[in-house]
């Protein structure tokens, strides 16, 4: 069996490696403090998982539509355009089981050979694999430390080519923390408006902040109609095993990632989006007190 070239180019997210080794460990009888995997060490708020259950016993565990139950594409949509003020409908969400496989459908419908991405360095593992993987041209622009670890604007500019097919954002940021400024994401807005690109918007942790509330690119005019945004409830809802996210974008492009999504893994779980959509729709005191406690460890380790 000899397995084709290019999974020689695809990497590997190595939290997943070392949280492995640590559960050896674990299993050993060792004590382990958790450092390596991006999930919150709380529980999933109870309301969530009983709706979880509660979906399980009304006969959620069959196939459902592949771009996500529209009950719950219609939450997303009222949600993002509520915190995001803009203006989008249940066509332009793609629910899907966490929030890599947006990354992998909007790359895979948008690059060719060749094609350049440009990314944040240091910063989520996954981007740049799936560019090599891809055949695409990994460009890494480094984020600054007296920036608040965001881009140095005049490198951005200066990495833009007419052969740059997708720019992605990560804010507040894996691993860094750093938000990029309103003023920053207002002259990156201006740079790539008038370009044939798109943007890829990762904002995951868009409620875990502490100083700076995080802005979205999609704030800008001419932008939203470019922009795939990346969230889901893995990280603010303590819900990285229910495997649930989203994508927001143009319905020409949320037609491609369906089509992906058809061919891979069908739907997403039904009763997790269930779970998803109380998570969306009950209470949000559980957030707040996570990132409370969150807030006091950094100051601790500050």
């Amino acid at each position: 069996m000899k397995l084709v070239k290019r999974m020689e180019r695809i990497g590997t997210e190595s939290a997943f490696e070392v949280l492995a080794k640590a559960q050896a460990l674990e299993k050993q009888g060792k004590s382990i403090i958790h450092l390596e995997i991006g999930a919150p060490d709380f529980p999933t708020p109870k309301h969530i998982v009983e709706a979880g259950k509660k979906a399980l016993d009304d006969g959620f565990t069959k196939y459902g539509p592949t771009a996500g139950l529209l009950e719950f594409r219609e939450a997303i949509a009222a949600h993002v355009s509520k915190t995001r003020a803009i203006n989008v409908g249940p066509d332009n969400v793609c629910v899907v089981p966490g929030g890599k496989p947006i990354m992998f459908f909007v790359m895979m419908a948008l690059l060719e050979e060749g094609d350049e991405v440009i990314y944040p360095d240091p910063s989520f593992p996954i981007y740049e694999s799936v560019i090599s993987f891809l055949g695409a041209v990994p460009k890494p622009v480094p984020l600054i430390e007296n920036r608040g670890f965001s881009f140095d604007l005049n490198v951005l500019k200066d990495q833009l080519s007419s052969k740059t097919k997708l720019v992605i954002l990560n804010s507040p940021a894996n691993p860094t923390g750093g938000v990029i400024s309103k003023d920053d994401l207002r002259q990156i807005a201006g740079m790539l408006r008038d370009r044939d690109l798109t943007i890829l918007s990762d904002e995951i942790y868009c409620r875990i902040f502490y100083e700076q509330e995080p802005s979205s690119i999609t704030a800008f005019d001419g932008i939203v109609e470019k922009t795939v945004i990346l969230d889901g409830f893995s990280k603010t809802y303590s819900m990285t095993g229910w495997r649930l996210g989203f994508g927001v974008m143009p319905q020409k492009l949320a037609d491609a990632v369906n089509l992906l999504m058809v061919n891979s893994n069908s739907c997403t779980a039904t009763f997790t989006q269930k779970a998803g959509l109380a998570a969306l729709q009950g209470p949000q005191d559980d957030v707040t007190r996570m990132v409370t406690e969150f807030r006091k460890r950094r100051d601790v380790i500050v």
